[in-house]
């Protein structure tokens, strides 16, 4: 049930980009460019389009919704390293990382044989 409503949210994501991206822009983003005569109201008839983006828009929601819940019966008390069968150390217990050698860091001393800069033979 949770894989067929998972593959559902995936075609509604992809059709309310499809119909977002059909739509005709206003012009208005931003509060940039505008315009227009007497003729033009405040609010534009609803079109076709934005009635599907509406529908598409709670759908997704809905599927939204559902998938939470399903994730969230399916949560059990533990954490994800307990999955994994991963031992987490004591809470008392600190470990640090040994330190690599101090040689290693180090770029080799000029009196060294070995070059600083290599040559191009």
């Amino acid at each position: 049930m949770e894989n067929v409503v998972l593959i559902v949210h995936l075609i509604l994501a992809l059709a309310l980009i499809a119909v977002v991206l059909l739509q005709r822009s206003e012009g208005g983003g931003l509060g940039m460019g505008g315009g227009g005569g007497g003729a033009v109201s405040g609010r534009a008839a609803a079109t076709a389009l934005g009635k599907v983006t509406w529908m598409l828009a709670i759908a997704f929601i809905c599927t939204s919704i559902t998938l939470t819940i399903f994730a969230a019966e399916n949560a059990t008390g533990s954490s994800v390293v307990d999955r994994l069968g991963v031992t987490p150390p004591a809470s008392g217990e600190v470990t640090t990382p040994a330190a690599p050698d101090g040689d290693t860091l180090l770029p080799p001393a000029p009196g060294d044989n070995a070059p600083l800069v290599p040559t191009l033979d």
